[in-house]
């Protein structure tokens, strides 16, 4: 598996679950944006690799 898709899947998955709670009416910087960016980048991971297998 190509290194860079995992970085890039982490990438885009991390900016839209920070982004997320924005909609919501939270703080960029907040500490459910913190959240959301670690759990959309987990997701973003498991989605690039199972795309990938």
């Amino acid at each position: 598996m190509d290194k860079r898709l995992v970085m890039f899947g982490m990438t885009v998955g991390s900016l839209l679950g920070a982004y997320l709670p924005v909609w919501f009416g939270a703080s960029f910087f907040s500490f459910t944006s913190i959240i959301g960016a670690f759990i959309g980048g987990a997701v973003g991971i498991w989605i690039v690799v199972k795309l990938y297998n």
